[in-house]
């Protein structure tokens, strides 16, 4: 896929979590977090680019044993980048909904910021480990998982970087701007958590 329909691709994986999001802003309860599955049951149906469904997979070496590190990591983050600019477009749309979402965005991202970066980033690995383990199953014909796992991530409290992404662009402009230094630190410690859970089964149990 050519850089243009990964953009692509990768846009839409945004609109579609930060659709889901929405839904779970309106009901932030069990039925809004069994709602948010709608966004990666989208991502999995239509095989889009989202950095959390994508992290687990890319390859990390070439055939000849060389390391793959950095092209891959140069990927996700493009990714990473345009699944950001699907939620903008979402976060903004939604200052014409009658619904408030701003209050329940704002009460997750304050929960964010009262843990801190170093333990939000932590919890972040529960939400990458959940993601490739669904995103596996669906792929081997059984997306029912997606079901279980996407509700278990949010009622954890494991955050999930592009859900993060879509919350933080539609809190109030005044408190985002009041903690736009707390959020610099905090949002690279949920991508880098959530990294490291959806590579836990290659860096723990690598396959032959």
């Amino acid at each position: 896929m050519n850089m243009k329909n990964t953009f692509r691709s990768a846009v839409l994986s945004g609109i579609a979590v930060a659709i889901a999001g929405w839904g779970y802003l309106a009901f932030p309860n069990i039925i809004g977090a069994v709602l948010f599955s709608f966004g990666l049951l989208t991502v999995v149906n239509y095989k889009l680019k989202l950095y959390t469904g994508t992290a687990g997979f890319v390859p990390l070496r070439y055939e000849d044993g060389r390391s793959r590190w950095m092209r891959a990591i140069g990927e996700l983050l493009f990714i990473l980048f345009a699944n950001i600019i699907g939620c903008l477009l979402v976060s903004l749309l939604t200052r014409l909904s009658p619904i408030e979402l701003g209050e329940s965005a704002q009460r997750i991202l304050e929960s964010r910021l009262a843990i801190g970066p170093l333990r939000a980033g932590l919890l972040a690995i529960g939400c990458g480990f959940i993601m490739t383990t669904v995103v596996t199953f669906a792929r081997e014909g059984k997306p029912l998982t997606l079901l279980f796992g996407v509700p278990l991530f949010i009622n954890c409290g494991f955050p999930h970087c592009l859900a993060d992404a879509f919350y933080y662009l539609t809190v109030p402009t005044n408190y985002t701007l009041a903690h736009i230094g707390e959020i610099a630190a905090l949002y690279p410690c949920l991508v880098i958590g959530n990294f490291i859970g959806c590579n836990l089964y290659r860096f723990i149990a690598p396959k032959e």
